[in-house]
């Protein structure tokens, strides 16, 4: 049985279904090794089945755009998606970050967990 929460050192991940759920801790930067801890924690757990990760923006921190050019080459991670409720973070989020994601209709913006989990489940 997989494991439904798994704490790691800047950040809790959530097991639900085909999908990775992250919510990082306040004021981090999500760097590269950061994300290389969430692509291999993906690979453990998803093998090579296709599968979803969400960021669910609870808490402001800093996104490194550079974690997309290495997420894209997940041959198996078919979809990122972005969740806040703030507006701010939504903007950022689709005007910058999304343009360093190859394949930006597999990259989306949410205001609610619920919607970005469906829409993730298109793409997987």
């Amino acid at each position: 049985m997989l494991p439904k929460e798994i704490e790691l050192d800047f950040g809790s991940v959530y097991i639900h279904e085909n999908i990775l759920i992250a919510k990082l801790n306040e004021g981090i930067l999500f760097d590269v090794e950061s994300n290389q801890k969430l692509l291999e924690l993906g690979s453990q757990i998803f093998k090579d089945e296709n599968y979803g990760y969400i960021s669910h923006r609870v808490n402001s921190y800093a996104v490194d755009p550079m974690v997309y050019f290495e997420s894209a080459n997940k041959f198996n991670l078919k979809a990122i998606a972005v969740v806040s409720e703030n507006e701010i973070t939504r903007r950022n989020a689709e005007e910058v970050e999304k343009k360093f994601y190859r394949n930006s209709n597999c990259f989306k913006v949410f205001q609610t967990l619920e919607e970005a989990v469906e829409w993730i489940k298109t793409r997987i």
